[in-house]
């Protein structure tokens, strides 16, 4: 379902870029300010506005409380993603490719780079936190198959193979070279030089994995700030839309 989710929003993604990237081939003055163009802005705005109460319910405690027991929030999490694409699709048909005021164009780069920081933090870093936690399981694996070994080494009394901790595993790789091992026994030093090996590299993973699950949360707050800005220009919008004066039914 969630890749099936993923490969809808990245097509949607490649649309909204295609239309954006229209304004280098067409260009319509008076659309925007057109019945059809006001109605696909109202449109777009309403949708982008519907979405963003994600944020409002999950973290004000007591409305998630009253609303999850009738809506999950995954199912608030879809719809967030998806009218905010979709919104952000209809305000791009909305302005008919015209910027030529600083708002305008401030309103449309803020909506993009919402749309942008969103996908990444939605899907990007989910990808890297799952790994990760795969990975982190397959490390729990095989360090239990490590401990089994190194019990079964000390009985036999081959110290320094069986060491612990990310430097140790590595510096055992150097200084027990192959040759060694003939000398220790059987294929069980040779298994835990093995395992060791394999969890220093899912150790070494994971520390890299952790700089990408930091980031991400920098990644959320800044998605956050910026939908922040994307609201206030677009209220600015729509007041200086009334206060000019609507053209939707003028020809």
């Amino acid at each position: 379902m969630q890749e099936r989710e993923r490969v809808v929003i990245s097509g949607l993604i490649v649309l909204m870029l295609i239309l954006a990237l229209g304004f280098f081939v067409h260009r319509s003055t008076r659309f925007a300010g057109s019945l059809a163009g006001g109605a696909l802005g109202v449109s777009g705005a309403l949708l982008m506005l519907s979405g963003s109460a994600y944020a409002l319910v999950k973290r004000v405690g007591p409305l998630q409380k009253a609303l999850t027991g009738k809506v999950s929030l995954r199912t608030m999490l879809a719809w967030h993603v998806y009218t905010g694409i979709v919104g952000a699709i209809l305000a791009l048909l909305h302005t008919g490719h015209k910027f030529q005021s600083p708002l305008g164009m401030l309103l449309t780069a803020a909506m993009m780079l919402v749309v942008f920081t969103g996908y990444v933090g939605r899907y990007l870093f989910n990808a890297v936190a799952q790994e990760l936690r795969e990975k982190r399981e397959a490390l729990s694996k095989l360090q239990a198959q490590y401990d089994a070994v190194s019990i079964d080494l000390g009985r036999r009394a081959a110290p320094g193979v069986a060491t612990a901790g990310l430097t140790s595993r590595l510096v055992a790789g150097f200084f027990l070279p192959s040759a060694a091992l003939e000398g220790i026994g059987d294929a069980t030093a040779a298994r835990a030089l093995r395992l060791a090996e394999a969890m220093a590299d899912l150790e070494y993973s994971i520390k890299m994995h952790d700089v990408f699950k930091t980031a991400s949360s920098r990644w959320l707050k800044w998605h956050i700030a910026v939908s922040i800005v994307f609201f206030v220009l677009l209220g600015i919008h729509v007041w200086a839309g009334l206060f000019y004066g609507l053209r939707w039914f003028h020809p």
